[in-house]
């Protein structure tokens, strides 16, 4: 069964760190392109990091750049997005995507885990 389940979201005052962790079970990250999207309230998803399926890319959004790092470890089967000096406006629900390497219409979404930055 094709799963993808994210997991470390919360609640953090500004300025904090949070890692989000995607597990994939179901098929391999390494034949898939890893994304992580977010949707504020409101607001259209948006994609914020992306990493190729060789793992040798990394892409990010222009207002995360610098603040988001995008990771995966092939063992576990997992891809990380590290988040540090949160601001406000990222709070939002971050959503893990795999889109097929050659096959682009098999995709996948995860059921997204709550990012709340506040003070």
């Amino acid at each position: 069964q094709v799963q993808l389940v994210e997991s470390g979201g919360g609640l953090v005052h500004p300025g904090g760190s949070l890692r989000l962790s995607c597990a994939a079970s179901g098929f391999s990250v390494s034949s898939y392109g890893m994304s992580w999207y977010r949707q504020a309230p409101g607001k259209e998803r948006e994609l914020v990091a992306t990493i190729t399926s060789a793992g040798d890319s990394t892409n990010y959004a222009d207002s995360v750049k610098g603040r988001f790092t995008l990771s995966r470890d092939k063992a576990k089967n997992t891809v990380y997005l590290q988040m540090s000096s949160l601001k406000p406006e990222d709070t939002a629900v971050y959503y893990c995507n795999a889109q097929h390497r050659r096959f682009n219409t098999i995709v996948y979404w995860g059921q997204g885990t709550q990012v709340t930055v506040s003070s």
